[in-house]
């Protein structure tokens, strides 16, 4: 049988699917992870430890692995094992993005050289080391504007600034949130380097969406096209409501896709999952960013297609067979809330599961935090409560189910001891 390599690291939301996923499938797994696990040594081809801070180590330690258990296939599930999973695979000469195009994918500054060179529309931005002198800096900014780390993932550390004032009190609280994730986690040199510096560029108005799609040789298909009914306008940038299918008309939908399948060869991008976030200013999509990666969270359970395949299934028989055709999504609306976190502190109590989960059209109501876990807001948290999922016969439906059920839960949270 083939081997599907796995890349998940112990943060990730995402081994459930995952691993729900292969077992439907005829292949054997490995999951690779960057902590020993104590039954490794019972099962050696079902479990393996990287260096996912060292993608050259990391890569020949897979080359290693491979020469007892050859390897398929390999699948980066998270933004953190993305640039492990293209040197894994350059190493093994499987299908793959190059590691070139991943590292500029994870790094905001260098996407926005890439698509301002392929005349993309893009906001305008300036990368502005931490050492610089911010207040006279301030001074210089358009307003508003967003301060962004240049290799976090997700919303962390984005923030809007309105004026110079907010400006340097943003700057001050990315440079602490940065020096934390440095501290926490081990980071290459690409990503020491990176940490030194943030980007600023102008705020875009207008509705934000996200797009799914494989790619394959290059060639961008969509799976899904998701509406996000919350204004994103700040100061930070929680993600909250998907919606799918999208509302917004065929023309735009095709600009959308247009949008991306430039973005995709601007950067160098080739093979395998991507998540695009983009805006719609009155002028029309303007690319935020492109990830090598499918949807965070545990969202994918919001996407249905042809044949009950999941997202994941999706993805590992694209990585296994180069002429697989993708099925269609079904059209029955759908959706996902991300449940933000109310305050910070440590958990005490979750009330209302159950009236949550009673709500006409909801499908699943999933909880991710336990008692007595310390709750982290954005910019500083990256972290969901838990996952709300709902379908019905529209969109308006969907979107009601969620938050209806949303209102019904209770967080108690006591405040944390300094």
């Amino acid at each position: 049988m083939p081997r599907v390599l796995l890349l998940i690291p112990t943060s990730t939301y995402r081994t459930e699917a995952f691993l729900s996923a292969a077992g439907k499938m005829d292949v054997d797994v490995t999951v690779a992870s960057e902590h020993p696990n104590a039954l490794a040594r019972l099962n050696p081809a079902a479990l393996l430890t990287l260096s996912f801070a060292e993608p050259a180590r990391a890569a020949q330690q897979a080359v290693d692995f491979a020469s007892t258990y050859p390897v398929d296939a390999v699948i980066a599930v998270d933004d953190q094992v993305t640039c492990v999973g293209a040197a894994i695979c350059q190493a093994l000469a499987l299908r793959h993005n190059s590691l070139t195009a991943v590292q500029a994918a994870g790094d905001k500054y260098r996407t926005r050289q890439l698509f301002q060179a392929a005349g993309l529309v893009t906001p305008r931005f300036q990368k502005i080391a931490f050492d610089d002198e911010i207040p006279t800096l301030a001074r210089d900014v358009d307003y508003p504007c967003v301060v962004k780390p240049l290799g976090l993932s997700g919303s962390k550390g984005v923030i809007r600034a309105n004026n110079e004032m907010e400006f340097a009190a943003s700057v001050q609280r990315l440079r602490q949130i940065v020096e934390l994730e440095n501290l926490s986690s081990p980071k290459d040199e690409n990503c020491r380097a990176m940490n030194r510096s943030f980007l600023v560029e102008e705020f875009v108005s207008g509705p934000e969406i996200a797009l799914e799609a494989i790619l394959r040789r290059g060639e961008l298909r969509v799976l899904a096209l998701f509406d996000k009914p919350d204004a994103m306008d700040g100061p930070f940038f929680e993600e909250t409501i998907y919606l799918t299918p999208s509302r917004l008309p065929g023309p735009v939908q095709e600009q959308v896709a247009g949008c991306t399948q430039a973005a995709v060869k601007a950067i160098g991008l080739t093979e395998g999952a991507i998540h695009a976030e983009l805006r719609l200013p009155a002028t029309g999509p303007v690319m935020i960013e492109v990830n090598p990666r499918s949807i965070g969270g545990r969202c994918s359970r919001s996407l249905h297609f042809e044949d009950q395949e999941t997202l994941e299934e999706i993805i590992i028989r694209q990585s296994l067979d180069d002429d697989y055709e993708s099925p269609v999504a079904d059209v029955q609306p759908s959706g996902v809330m991300m449940i933000p976190v109310p305050s910070a502190g440590v958990l005490r109590e979750i009330r209302g599961v159950a009236r949550a989960e009673a709500v006409t059209g909801i499908d699943a109501v999933h909880i991710s935090a336990h008692v007595g876990q310390k709750l982290v807001p954005l910019p500083e948290g990256s972290a969901y409560p838990g996952f709300l999922f709902a379908r019905a016969a529209t969109l308006d439906a969907v979107e009601a189910a969620l938050r209806a059920s949303h209102a019904e839960l209770k967080f108690v949270i006591e405040p944390a001891a300094e």
